[in-house]
């Protein structure tokens, strides 16, 4: 299921509005200027105290807001633009630039620091209206995002929205075949070879890749250990049971999702502590942790992974 989005309606505030509300242009720069008034892209300002409590998905969709209140009738937020308006997360996308596509005939209009309009056509199978907006269809946003982008980025994105529920492989698939004439739709092939919606946040769809690329073994990912007992006692990130080694990503998402209500910090890296602890006690296995840090040095990390792998290996032999 994809997260409720906060309601951004009438955040915008255009210029004529402030005008037609008694405000002169040097007034307007005055608020601007002290920080009461936010602009978000010309002729286009929020409050700043609204501002300033957006998270930047909020923000981008609030420019988003911004961008169409300007643009032609016919425009509708496609690519990264349309998954962010879902509320999922993204990575290595710029959140200052928006983009769209026509939903008619109509020249798409002069790219902008802050907008990118697309060329193409966008027909009434490949859109939606979402939060009061018209967007294009997950399977279609998630084909687009591919063509504008590489494919570690791509994955995460098709990752989101799969995991998500949004859409399937067989709805991306038949995108990438519809539409096999596009500039850079050469990426959408690889994404989705590689693409696993088992996958549950973005630090482990950028570990799958990096193994992928470092030429690491293909792990299971989501591995579930039980004890002697039948009980289910933990749900591993990656495992790798021919190996007897198994891998677990720290990152926000995970402290955010697992930590129980009212638990400290440390309460949690404590229970962590002794779940991983009693995986290894009933399984014999060895954990490896990384986390983003880790993702920034592919090679060193491939390196350390391959060494653990090769010394469990002679163990076992």
């Amino acid at each position: 299921m994809t997260p409720q989005q906060r309601d951004l309606d009438g955040l915008v505030r255009l210029r004529r509005d402030l005008i037609a509300d008694g405000l002169t242009d040097n007034q307007i720069d005055r608020l601007v200027r002290a920080k009461v008034l936010k602009r978000i892209r010309y002729g286009a300002f929020v409050d700043m105290a609204v501002w300033e409590q957006l998270t930047p998905g909020d923000r981008h969709r609030l420019l988003a807001l911004a961008v169409l209140a300007r643009a032609h009738g016919a425009t509708a937020l496609t690519h990264v633009s349309s998954i962010i308006e879902r509320g999922l997360p993204l990575w290595g996308f710029s959140l200052d630039v928006v983009h769209t596509t026509r939903t008619g005939p109509e020249r798409a209009g002069r790219r902008q620091r802050d907008w990118v309009p697309h060329r193409a056509v966008l027909g009434e199978d490949d859109r939606e209206e979402l939060n009061g907006i018209v967007v294009s269809t997950p399977a279609r946003a998630a084909f687009e995002t591919t063509t504008i982008s590489d494919v570690e980025r791509s994955l995460v994105a098709v990752n989101r929205l799969l995991h998500a529920g949004a859409m399937t492989l067989d709805e991306l698939a038949a995108q990438v075949e519809t539409h096999r004439w596009w500039p850079g739709s050469l990426t959408s092939d690889l994404v989705i070879r590689l693409a696993d919606p088992r996958l549950e946040s973005v630090g482990e769809d950028r570990f799958s890749y990096l193994a992928y690329k470092q030429g690491i073994p293909k792990a299971d990912p989501q591995f579930e250990v039980y004890d002697e007992q039948g009980t289910l006692v933990a749900r591993l990130d990656f495992a790798w049971p021919e190996l007897n080694v198994f891998l677990e990503f720290d990152g926000k998402v995970k402290y955010e999702r697992h930590r129980r209500e009212g638990e400290t910090l440390e309460e949690f890296l404590m229970r962590e502590k002794t779940r991983e602890e009693l995986v290894c006690l009933l399984t014999g296995w060895v954990c490896i942790r990384i986390g983003w840090v880790d993702l920034a040095q592919p090679e060193r990390l491939a390196s350390r992974i391959r060494g653990v792998m090769a010394a469990r290996n002679k163990l076992a032999s």
